[in-house]
């Protein structure tokens, strides 16, 4: 299998231009420090700020991207001699300029210096890490907010933020064939993981079956796996569970290459092989509330709309079954879909499996649109129209949340329209999800995971191969 590929450094150079030709003032991207366990030699394997790796394509702890005067300019550390001891030798500071096509590589210790003239002026975006959080504020004279969705400490990194996401929410060529590669692996990864499946495993069985595929591509995780006959349990981390016969399990699992880009796929499938008619009627459902979402998938279109579409194909099919009474309208005004799908239709996708969202509702919503006051709806995490070159993840799903449909506060306003009697007829699905990773293009939309097969007959005939 091959390995991921890497981004170009003219590819690299088109970006930072890019972002030279929206700034007003000098812009500092940290990368982060590596993060250690129990003691500092333990260090987990090192993954640089999104938005510093979007520029420099390379995990480069402990350094600094300055965007001054039309130059680029990275500070790091110069290499160690034990590094050719315990890490191998490490390249020169000059064959990194080289190989990146930066205008210059400097120490780390002479950042101080570069920055004092000025100080003051200086915009950059919340670190990810208290000692870069440190080291920034004291290089720029002022207090940088450190950890995700931080508040922007300032109008010029208020600024620095609209930039970046001007430049980020559409995708270049080399971004789209990282985001292509992790997709086809995380699908190939979901197609061993259904292949995998047989009664009398476990869910850790599976999800050892998936990650084998991701680290042969030399992918990690893009987000904590999950892997779960309790799809209720929308990001369940446990892994203990026996599969049994009559059992769903939901495998939300996505890779992400070296440089961040990521994937996110779901599917839902039998561990017996075979859906029962009960799960094959929801599973259907959710099936169709994909389809109506994907079709408003184009550009132009509202990505709120897209979500509407999915809420209301949700309570059509839950009509039609007989677990709701009553004209779909009204029932979406007393908060139907939210009872079974109570989150957003996606999100973002990129480099993070949530791109961009360190910048929080900046990025995700477009200027005058906030979220929903609603429940369900308030989870949306995107409300922007869509352009050719934008990912988002299309995700609907149907769980049966006991903290939900316990809660008088979630079910009072649909009453006897909620028919519990016809839901106890599908106490074998406890949560079904299927996720997409969809690019919007110049006339519709591309599906960048259909790797891995969603229509029922396609995944029993799968399992039933293996």
């Amino acid at each position: 299998m091959p390995l991921a590929p890497t981004t170009a450094s003219p590819a690299l150079v088109r970006r930072r231009e890019a972002l030279h030709a929206r700034l007003a003032t000098p812009a500092l991207f940290a990368a982060g420090e590596a993060p250690s366990r129990n003691y500092p030699a333990n260090r987990y394997r090192f993954r640089a700020a999104s938005h510093f790796s979007y520029f420099v394509g390379r995990a480069l702890p402990a350094s600094l991207l300055l965007f001054i005067d039309g130059r680029t300019e990275l500070f790091t550390h110069p290499p160690d001699p034990d590094d050719a001891l315990w890490h191998g030798p490490r390249p020169e500071l000059e064959c990194v300029a080289e190989e990146l096509q930066l205008d210059r590589v400097r120490p780390l210790v002479e950042l101080d210096a570069a920055l004092a003239p000025y100080r003051g002026s200086v915009a950059t975006l919340p670190t990810q890490d208290a000692a870069t959080q440190e080291l920034v504020s004291r290089c720029l004279g002022r207090e940088v907010r450190a950890g995700t969705g931080a508040a922007l400490a300032s109008p010029l990194d208020a600024a620095l933020a609209d930039a970046m996401i001007a430049l980020r929410l559409v995708h270049d060529d080399a971004a789209l064939a990282q985001m292509r590669f992790a997709a086809a692996v995380s699908a190939e990864a979901h197609v061993a993981g259904i292949s995998a499946t047989k009664p009398g495993k476990t869910e850790l069985s599976t999800l050892a079956a998936m990650l084998s595929v991701l680290r042969g591509a030399g992918l990690e995780d893009a987000y904590g796996p999950i892997v779960t006959t309790h799809g209720e349990v929308l990001h369940s981390d446990r892994y203990d569970h026996d599969l049994r016969a009559g059992d769903l399990l939901l495998a939300d699992v996505g890779g992400e290459t070296p440089e961040g880009w990521a994937a996110d796929i779901t599917r839902t499938w039998p561990v017996s092989g075979r859906y029962s008619a009960t799960q094959r009627a929801i599973y259907d459902v959710v099936l169709a509330a994909q389809h109506a979402a994907l079709a408003v998938c184009k550009p132009g279109g509202r990505y709120r709309a897209v979500h509407d579409a999915a809420k209301r194909a949700i309570v059509e099919g839950l009509v039609l079954l007989g677990v709701f009474r009553g004209e779909v309208d009204g029932l979406l005004e007393r908060g139907a879909a939210a009872l079974f799908f109570p989150h957003g239709i996606g999100h973002l996708l990129g480099l993070d499996v949530h791109d961009m969202e360190d910048l929080g509702d900046r990025a995700g919503y477009a200027p005058g649109r906030t979220r929903s006051a609603l429940f369900g709806d308030g989870y949306l995490r995107l409300d922007r129209d869509l352009a050719p070159g934008m990912c988002v993840t299309i995700e609907p799903g149907f769980y049966q949340v006991p903290g939900i449909l316990d809660d008088p506060r979630r079910t009072e306003s649909l009453g006897e329209d909620l028919r519990r009697d016809v839901l106890a007829r599908f106490s074998d699905v406890r949560g079904i999800r299927i996720e997409d990773d969809v690019l919007i293009t110049s006339d519709g939309h591309e599906i960048l995971s259909a790797g891995v097969p969603k229509d029922p007959a396609g995944i029993e005939q799968l399992m039933a191969a293996s």
